[in-house]
C-alpha cells in the first residue's frame, strides 16, 4: 500500500444521496463498507465529513442568524453525521472514535493530537466532528488541518466527481481531467479544490490531495494503494 495514514474528507451532502434532506442509510453502508476494506489491509483512516445536508453555516449570511452561531449550528450538524458514520462502522464490526472540537462529553471525545495518533496506531477510525471548532472555518480547513496535526500521508478528498478538470464536467462536456496537477497550477488556474485556507494549509506542508470518485465501489482502496484514481494535487 502507497499510503500508510490517510485522512478521508467526506462531504455532507454526499450523504444525502438521493434524498434532498438528512442522511441515506445505504450511502452510510457503502462508504462503512469502503471504509472497511482500507482497515484490513493495515491502513490508519481519520476521516472529516461536513454537514450540509444538514445545516450549512454560510446559509444564514443576509438572515436573521448570526453568521458566527450558524456556524457552529454547522458544527453540531457535522457532529450529527460523525455519530451516524460511527454508528454504521461499528455495526460492521469496525472499532471508531469520535473527537469534537467542541466538547461534548456524552458522545465524543475532545481532539488532543496524542490521543488521536494512539487511536490510530490501535487500529481504529478516527472521525472529527465540529470542524476545528471555530467559526469562519470550512471543515476543508478542518480536514486539512487534522491531517497535518496527526501527519497524515495524503488528504483523500471523496466527491461525486472522479477528479480535477478545466471546468465543471457536470456543465461543461469539453472539461478535460487531470491526472495530477501542482498546487501552483490549481492556484494559477483558478481551480475549485478545496477553499483557499484549507488548499494553503497543504500547500505549506507538503501535504498531496487527492481529489477522486467515493461513490464508485472499491475506488477507495485503489487510491490507498497508489493506483491512478482521481487526481493527485501535488
Amino acid at each position: 500500500m502507497k499510503y500508510k495514514r490517510i485522512l478521508l474528507k467526506l462531504s455532507g451532502e454526499s450523504l444525502q444521496g438521493e434524498k434532498s434532506y438528512g442522511l441515506d442509510p445505504k450511502i452510510l453502508k457503502q462508504y462503512a463498507h469502503e471504509i472497511k476494506k482500507v482497515i484490513e489491509q493495515g491502513i490508519q483512516v481519520a476521516v472529516v465529513i461536513g454537514g450540509g445536508n444538514i445545516f450549512r453555516g454560510a446559509q444564514t449570511v443576509g438572515s436573521s442568524i448570526d453568521r458566527v452561531q450558524g456556524d457552529y449550528m454547522g458544527m453540531l450538524a457535522t457532529l450529527i453525521n460523525a455519530m451516524a458514520l460511527q454508528s454504521t462502522l461499528e455495526k460492521i464490526g469496525v472499532f471508531t472514535r469520535l473527537m469534537s472540537g467542541i466538547k461534548m462529553e456524552q458522545v465524543c471525545e475532545p481532539f488532543i493530537k496524542r490521543r488521536a495518533v494512539r487511536h490510530l496506531e490501535k487500529g481504529r477510525v478516527v472521525i472529527f466532528g465540529a470542524g476545528i471548532g471555530s467559526p469562519y472555518f470550512t471543515t476543508d480547513s478542518a480536514a486539512s488541518l487534522r491531517a497535518i496535526e496527526i501527519e497524515a500521508d495524503v488528504v483523500l478528498k471523496g466527491t461525486r466527481v472522479d477528479g480535477v478538470y478545466t471546468a465543471d464536467p457536470e456543465k461543461y462536456e469539453d472539461a478535460e481531467k487531470f491526472t495530477n496537477i501542482s498546487f501552483q497550477e490549481v492556484y494559477e488556474r483558478g481551480l475549485n479544490v478545496m477553499d483557499m485556507t484549507a488548499f494553503t494549509l497543504c500547500r505549506e506542508n507538503n501535504l498531496p490531495i487527492i481529489v477522486f470518485d467515493m461513490n464508485s465501489e472499491g475506488n477507495l482502496l485503489k487510491v490507498v494503494a497508489g493506483e491512478e484514481v482521481g487526481t493527485l494535487v501535488y
